[in-house]
């Protein structure tokens, strides 16, 4: 990737400046999206996981005679996780 976007610059700029410039913005923005697809991937386990959890305590519940919790309970807590995870994944990509 990182070859093929040096020699694209290089034949359409003929500047070895530039060519050492936008390989390494190229090399910067593939670790960074590497790091955020980390992070994506142990965001996404953990919420699988606590998905288990639930639906294991949504069992007991029933066992015990309970009630889970409002399905707007639930719908308005993912939702404030999703913007809170939106926000943090902005923070990271900023300067």
């Amino acid at each position: 990737m990182l070859c093929s976007t040096a020699l694209t610059v290089y034949f359409a700029s003929h500047s070895i400046g530039t060519v050492v410039v936008t390989t390494l913005t190229c090399s910067l923005l593939l670790q960074l999206t590497y790091f955020a697809s980390v992070l994506f991937l142990i965001w996404r386990s953990g919420c699988v996981s606590r998905a288990g959890q639930r639906a294991e305590h949504f069992g007991s519940c029933k066992e015990v005679g309970c009630d889970p919790p409002d399905l707007d309970e639930v719908t308005n807590g993912s939702a404030a996780l999703l913007q809170r995870d939106q926000m943090l994944a902005i923070s990271l990509l900023l300067p």
